[in-house]
């Protein structure tokens, strides 16, 4: 994946997906390019759930006795 996808926040990331999904939906769109555009929302995705997992670890706390739960 490129760097500057890296610097994307989840939000815009997803906002990128959406615009995969309409070109992939262009009945116009032509088979080397719907591959690409493919390639792309695969990475988009793995960077999506990549960020996900970040935050859901994030939300896990120590509590008293040194374990981990849930917040």
């Amino acid at each position: 994946m490129e760097t500057a996808e890296k610097e994307l926040t989840l939000e815009e990331a997803f906002l990128r997906l959406e615009e995969v999904t309409r070109a992939l939906e262009d009945e116009n769109i032509s088979l080397e390019e719907s591959f690409t555009v493919y390639q792309k929302g695969m990475e988009l995705l793995k960077y999506c759930n990549e960020s996900i997992d970040k935050v859901e670890k994030k939300v896990l706390v120590l509590n008293g006795e040194g374990k981990l739960d849930e917040f």
